[in-house]
């Protein structure tokens, strides 16, 4: 890769990662090229040789977030334990990942704001992660039907825990939110497990 090649990759990359903080602190209608390009320490005008419309920055900064919530999470993966109903949701519904609202979970963070957008590419881009947190929880709650079910009912649950939570962050009820919804996803992955 030549040196300018290289300059050009860098510098689109520095471009996506304030992009995806910026998206995830103040959603996606928050993005600024002019902001953007200005805390990359680039030029304005040089935003297009990189990214064909804002548009195109959103879908890949979307993308970006949801890599860096997925990479955060399953960081704090404990190697005794790494795909149980359990470890799922202590990890997801931890006053750490409440608090961590530039570097935890994208889908809690910008699920509305995709809900809401008029580009389809955003809206495929966070079902396809969520189809996989789907599938992966109801993996660890045994894979049957019974469990695919469950499973979007656990993460509808954690998803809407950890935007209500951080509303009430700092709080004796924000605390008591991540608690609830933990011991009821526990509750459900043992219903689906006795048969019920």
């Amino acid at each position: 890769m030549g040196h300018s090649r290289a300059e050009k990759a860098e510098s689109r990359e520095r471009i996506l990662d304030v992009a995806a903080r910026q998206i995830r602190q103040g959603g996606l209608d928050s993005l600024s090229i002019a902001e953007i390009m200005k805390a990359a320490n680039l030029t304005h005008g040089g935003f297009y040789g990189h990214f064909p419309s804002r548009t195109a920055l959103i879908a890949a900064a979307l993308e970006r977030a949801m890599d860096r919530g997925e990479a955060s999470f399953v960081a704090a993966r404990t190697p005794n334990a790494p795909g149980t109903v359990k470890s799922i949701v202590n990890r997801y519904l931890s006053p750490a990942h409440r608090d961590d609202t530039r570097d935890g979970c994208a889908i809690a963070a910008l699920s509305g704001d995709v809900g809401r957008a008029e580009d389809d590419e955003v809206r495929t881009q966070m079902a396809r992660r969520l189809e996989q947190s789907f599938e992966d929880m109801a993996k660890a709650m045994g894979g049957d039907p019974k469990a695919e079910a469950a499973a979007v009912t656990a993460w509808c649950a954690m998803v809407g825990a950890m935007s209500l939570s951080r509303v009430f962050r700092g709080t004796g009820r924000s605390d008591e939110i991540l608690r609830t919804v933990r011991q009821s996803i526990l509750d459900l992955d043992a219903a689906v497990r006795d048969g019920e």
